[in-house]
C-alpha cells in the first residue's frame, strides 16, 4: 500500500463524522440533506465534512455549478479508502 493512500486511511479514521459520509456515499450518490438524514451529523457538519473530504479527493460533487441539489459521490481513492474503515 502506497503511503498517501495509507495515510488518507488514518486521516478518514480519526473522525468519526468522516467515517460516516465516506460509508454513507459507498452505495449511491446523495445531496448533502441526504446524508445529514441518514447520518445524524447537521447540514452544517455534513458541509464542513463533505469541503474537507473533497479537498482530499475522496467525494468529488458530480454538479459544481448547481447552488442546490450537489450530488456527491466516491472517488476511486475514496473506494480504496472505504474498504479498509468498513
Amino acid at each position: 500500500m502506497e503511503a498517501k493512500i495509507a495515510a488518507k486511511i488514518g486521516w478518514v479514521k480519526l473522525s468519526e463524522h468522516r467515517k460516516k459520509i465516506v460509508r454513507d456515499l459507498s452505495n449511491n450518490l446523495k445531496i448533502p440533506t441526504e446524508i445529514s438524514k441518514s447520518t445524524g451529523l447537521s447540514k452544517s457538519e455534513v458541509s464542513r465534512t463533505l469541503r474537507a473530504l473533497k479537498d482530499a479527493g475522496i467525494v468529488v460533487c458530480h454538479n459544481e455549478e448547481s447552488y442546490r441539489g450537489r450530488l456527491y459521490g466516491l472517488t476511486d481513492l475514496g473506494k480504496e479508502i472505504l474498504k479498509y474503515i468498513e
